[in-house]
């Protein structure tokens, strides 16, 4: 008997154990793929290194780390030169170090998505109801006030209705062309006595004569009646100085007048301008409102509906006419220790007209900023008038945010010698816009870009005349895109923060 056999029959579960293990290491053989196939391929057809294919595989993750290299170092560049592009032509505020994830953030934000700190982009878009929300108002036909026109239609609502309907029934198989005809054209021929109208409106006006049409007695034959269009309001802005420095109204006698003839002219109302340098004269946060309460009084009974104008700055009263109004005395005391509350320009000559933006959030106003003083201000107004808020007598409130009232810079000022057609001069030699500048180079990582630009002329300079604003200038440069951008964002900051506060 075979000893192999003898030990089979003694030990029969190694019968079946024997096959399974065979099995398990067949399961386990597999097919080499990808990297590993390759360096088998190689070793198998070098048969004087049977033992080399640990080598070979070695050298071939080496050259693969260096390709992926360079394809890193690739990606890098043309990331870098994305990010070059899109700082100097651009000019997105992309931060120092910057990766693709902010490039295309920043894209995205530029095309009108909006994009989330966790990286979430969605379109805002207003909702289908708000795209055809039109006013459903009622139109007076001017030839209703006739009796012949009883049996006639004469209100457009529901034209108005149908036009509001039809938005929400476009039918997308229509061409250009037939939307075209949706357009609603009117004329009227006077000379002839023809009313010619595509309107749903003309089968009610034509069921009426010529004379009919034309009864207006007031109205010439050239006169337009401009029917069905939105009406205009018409102010008029009351004199300068009709109150004086002491918050007193000047001539109540001519006050009147002026508002009589203004009523005479079917006018709905006036302007007002309120000057800071006059209700907080003296003190801060001292507010005199006995002269615009009588003025107001005063045009109240006339039923005159009030716009007022908040002047912050100075009026020189060059006109002849009416007085000047200087800033709050407070103010230039402080002014006279702490001449960087003005604008300043490169030859150090401030500009009292208004206050730098650059403290708009300093405390440097008797404890106040300038955000807080001009909030202040606001606040006192609408506590003093509540009355005429409430009735609807003051109707629009109009903020004035710098020189003359308007937003802008005061880069052109006559009294400095400024002469039309000069570019004027850069007004942020104050401390405080200097310190901001520093900020905004440090935080867009070049340290060296905090400061003015020195090639930008004088007052009456022409662009081609200087190093800056001429053609391909340096204003076309990373510096001086950066530099456009700090300057011009007071104008967008310092306008938001007020109309916030209002």
């Amino acid at each position: 008997m075979d000893p192999g056999s003898d030990r089979l029959i003694r030990f029969p579960h190694l019968q079946q154990s024997q096959p399974l293990q065979l099995q398990q290491q067949q399961q386990q053989t597999r097919r080499p793929r990808g990297f590993a196939a390759t360096a088998a391929a190689s070793a198998a057809t070098d048969p004087s290194s049977p033992s080399g294919s640990g080598a070979k595989g070695k050298r071939e993750r080496e050259k693969e780390k260096e390709r992926t290299k360079l394809r890193e170092r690739h990606r890098r560049a043309i990331t870098s030169r994305m990010l070059a592009g899109l700082r100097q032509y651009g000019n997105f505020p992309l931060p120092a170090r910057a990766d693709m994830n902010d490039v295309l953030a920043a894209l995205a934000r530029e095309a009108g998505w909006t994009v989330e700190v966790d990286g979430t982009t969605y379109r805002q878009s207003p909702p289908l109801s708000q795209l055809a929300n039109f006013p459903n108002r009622t139109i007076e036909s001017p030839i209703s006030s006739g009796n012949s026109l009883k049996s006639c239609p004469t209100r457009a609502t529901s034209v108005l209705e149908d036009q509001q309907a039809g938005v929400m029934r476009i039918d997308e198989s229509l061409s250009p062309a037939s939307l075209d005809s949706v357009v609603m054209t009117a004329e009227r021929h006077v000379k002839s006595g023809k009313y010619t109208s595509t309107t749903p409106i003309n089968s009610a006006i034509e069921c009426l004569d010529t004379d009919q049409l034309i009864q207006d007695v007031n109205s010439g034959e050239h006169e337009d009646v401009f029917t069905g269009t939105p009406y205009v309001p018409v102010y008029v802005k009351l004199t300068k100085g009709i109150v004086n420095s002491y918050c007193q109204l000047v001539d109540r006698d001519g006050a009147v007048t002026e508002l009589s003839h203004i009523k005479s002219l079917n006018a709905d109302g006036v302007v007002v301008d309120c000057w800071w340098g006059i209700v907080e004269a003296w003190n801060p946060q001292k507010y005199v409102w006995s002269g615009y309460r009588e003025l107001f009084n005063l045009i109240r009974e006339f039923d005159l509906k009030i716009q007022i104008a908040l002047a912050f700055h100075e009026h020189l009263g060059c006109d002849g006419i009416s007085m000047p109004v200087s800033l709050p005395p407070w103010i230039l005391e402080i002014g006279k220790e702490n001449q960087d509350i003005f604008f300043t320009d490169q030859g150090g000559m401030r500009n009292t007209e208004c206050l730098t933006w650059g403290i708009d959030r300093e405390r440097v106003l008797r404890g106040r900023t300038g955000i807080e003083v001009y909030f202040d201000f606001m606040r006192s107004l609408r506590n003093e008038f509540d009355d005429l808020f409430s009735e609807g007598h003051i109707s629009a409130v109009e903020i004035g945010m710098g020189a003359s009232g308007e937003l802008k810079y005061p880069s052109f000022p006559e009294r400095m010698g400024w002469q039309y057609p000069g570019i004027g001069e850069f007004q942020c030699y104050d401390k405080y816009l200097q310190q901001n500048l520093r900020k905004a180079a440090k935080l867009r990582g070049h340290s060296f870009w905090a400061r003015i630009p020195d090639n930008a002329g004088q007052y009456n300079s022409r662009p081609h005349e200087t190093r800056f604003f001429c053609e391909r200038g340096d204003y076309d440069s990373y510096y001086g895109r950066f530099f456009l951008h700090w300057f011009l964002q007071f104008i967008g900051g310092t306008g938001l923060a007020v109309m916030q506060q209002s």
